[in-house]
């Protein structure tokens, strides 16, 4: 059975960031997490970082569609 939650860690390595720039998601409340144990450790549930991932992939669109590859070069020689 695979985990439910990942250490900030984890994400980190997932997602080819830092652990800080992870920690900063969590922080800013952009990737939701949760404090367990004693000692406060962030976990982040596997399918809160699924819909995170599925949200920056609708955001990119978003940006990409706004900004069409190009078309800054054809703007410049008309």
């Amino acid at each position: 059975m695979p985990a439910r939650f990942l250490t900030l860690t984890d994400v980190s390595e997932l997602l080819s960031i830092s652990p800080a720039q992870t920690y900063a998601l969590v922080r800013s409340g952009e990737l939701p997490a949760i404090k367990v144990g004693g000692r406060g450790q962030w976990r982040v549930e596997q399918n809160r970082l699924e819909e995170y991932i599925d949200r920056m992939y609708a955001q990119t669109r978003e940006f990409v569609d706004a900004h069409p590859f190009g078309a800054e070069a054809g703007a410049a020689t008309e």
